[in-house]
């Protein structure tokens, strides 16, 4: 028996969650759709979508400071504390002082996370091509310059 009361929401795709909805409203509903595949495709790897994203800016930008790496993942220099401090103890990655500023903490990955994120990135990019699926090439390019343009719009 379901006691379950059927859904009065309309579905992605439907009434204001569709092609009329507020384009803000909709940017935010695909995020957080991609955002969700990102989870489960890294559930397996024991991994958040904010710790690979995290783990991702440490490999590509080294050196950074917490609140450097705060404004990239997109979170909290608080977040970002609890990620690194979780990552740290899993041993992904490593913080050690800063060789001019002994107060900054450098975050560097181990051996271990840079292997971890090898998996990480392997399934996170096996999600590109559904969200490329129905995005011919020449309107892709739009798309990127699209949501440069509007992240750029941030205070």
């Amino acid at each position: 028996m379901n006691d379950k009361a059927p859904s009065l929401a309309p579905a992605p795709g439907d009434g204001k969650r569709g092609t009329h909805g507020y384009l803000g409203y909709l940017l935010r509903q695909a995020a957080t759709a991609h955002r969700q595949r990102m989870e489960k495709a890294l559930s397996g790897l024991g991994l958040t979508a904010p710790q690979f994203t995290v783990m991702t800016m440490v490999e590509a930008y080294p050196g950074l400071s917490g609140a450097d790496l705060a404004r990239l993942a997109l979170v909290t220099p608080q977040t970002v504390s609890v990620i690194l401090a979780n990552l740290e103890r899993a041993d992904l990655v490593r913080r050690t002082p800063h060789a001019v500023h002994g107060r900054i903490l450098e975050v560097v990955l181990t051996e271990a996370g840079r292997a971890l994120l090898v998996d990480a990135r392997a399934r996170v990019h096996a999600l590109e091509p559904d969200l490329q699926a129905n995005l011919p090439p020449e309107a892709e390019d739009a798309v990127r310059r699209w949501l440069v343009a509007v992240a750029q719009l941030a205070p």
